[in-house]
């Protein structure tokens, strides 16, 4: 059989771009997907592109170079990405402090300013008054998620890489050197690789644990109301000020409970609710979201009670949303222990590498599928050693 030089494992957007760069550096490059039809956070996520959000030196400077390269993105790829940039309007409830909130996000790469009630609902006609003491706004970007992996998926064909679906269910060590990865075995055939990438998301920690590998991977159960085309305009994106998601990241992956997340059963911390909505360019909405760290990824969830907390939240503050018929789903999000991805070369293991953890922010994913697959070439990167696996010893 064939050995390529990379093999991607998982197609969603981390994969799909990575996938891509990896072949215009002129590597053989396989991606395998276990899914035919788009499914995970990848098909269920907003899209949003906070590229204003970096709080550091490292995250500043990625999500500059993220932005500018999602503004030229559909050119590159020659396909339509739905990319766009629109007011994000960050709600403060009526009961907080504006002025407060305002001073937490000073931090920021272009902070949000605060607007009054009035000027909020200038911005979104839809807000109720009531529920507000004010609101923060920025230009915000926003993509299609699912468009955009078919083009980047497109365009990796036409630079000669191949889809290939099934699912792994182990990696495959070299016998003469049992630190090596040399492939993955898949349900019906096996595929080597002289090198092998994991962009799975929340199932890399469990598939990497098939072969006695550890990583300070972890994943959120998100639930999400998904409505199809309607009439009623939202213009912007409106999420609340005071999000509570990076909070249960920071609680659920705590080096002294890490060993919870290798059995299921567990929950960690008690689930969040952040209310906020997204109206895509076909009309159809999402409106969520639940956030839950339960450690079985296939745990048993009532939708029906999470539909009926997340409709009371948003239709508080958006009341002509509470009653617009919509399908409860539920994917599942990867993050890590300090709020960056997982980017580079598995320690201790020759050929296996990590591409996953990017709950923060989507921005980031396109500058280092690019900066990774171009170190592959050895041009040298001195901003790559900050998201890899060794920072943490």
């Amino acid at each position: 059989m064939k050995t390529v030089d990379w093999l991607v494992v998982g197609g969603g957007i981390t994969g799909s771009a990575l996938a891509y760069e990896l072949a215009r550096q002129g590597w053989q490059v396989t991606l395998l997907e276990r899914h035919a039809d788009l499914q995970g956070s990848s098909r269920f996520g907003y899209g949003g592109v906070a590229y204003w959000a970096g709080t550091t030196p490292l995250m500043r400077q990625l999500c500059a170079e993220g932005i500018t390269q999602l503004r030229t993105l559909a050119t590159e790829l020659d396909a339509d990405i739905q990319f766009r940039e629109l007011d994000l309007v960050l709600t403060i409830p009526a009961a907080v402090d504006p002025e407060a909130i305002a001073a937490t996000y000073t931090p920021f790469a272009i902070p949000p300013y605060l607007v009054d009630v009035k000027t909020a609902c200038d911005l979104e006609p839809l807000l109720n008054p009531l529920a507000l003491s004010g609101a923060m706004t920025v230009r915000h970007g926003h993509l299609h998620l699912g468009t955009t992996i078919a083009a980047y998926r497109q365009a990796f064909l036409r630079w000669g890489g191949q889809v290939q679906i099934g699912e792994v269910t182990g990696l495959i060590r070299d016998r003469s050197a049992i630190d090596r990865i040399v492939g993955v075995n898949c349900a019906a055939q096996t595929i080597t690789a002289a090198n092998v990438v994991i962009c799975a998301g929340a199932l890399g920690r469990s598939l990497l644990q098939t072969a006695g590998i550890t990583v300070p991977l972890y994943f959120t159960h998100a639930e999400l109301i998904e409505t199809p085309p309607v009439e009623l305009a939202l213009r912007s994106l409106v999420m609340p000020a005071v999000t509570k998601r990076f909070e249960l990241e920071a609680a659920a992956s705590q080096a002294a409970i890490d060993s919870l997340w290798d059995e299921p059963g567990h929950e960690p911390t008690a689930p969040i609710l952040d209310a906020g909505a997204i109206q895509f360019l076909d009309g159809s909405l999402r409106i969520g979201q639940i956030s839950r760290t339960l450690t079985d990824p296939r745990a048993s969830i009532d939708p029906e009670l999470s539909e009926r907390s997340m409709r009371e939240q948003i239709g508080f503050v958006l009341p002509t949303l509470r009653s617009l018929p919509g399908t409860w789903h539920h994917c599942l999000v990867s993050f890590s222990r300090d709020r960056l991805p997982l980017v580079g070369a598995v320690p201790g293991v020759t050929g296996l590498h990590l591409f996953s953890g990017f709950s923060n922010p989507l921005a980031i994913i396109s500058p280092l599928a690019k900066r990774f697959a171009q170190a592959t070439q050895g041009q040298p990167d001195d901003l790559l050693p900050q998201v890899a696996l060794t920072r943490f010893g």
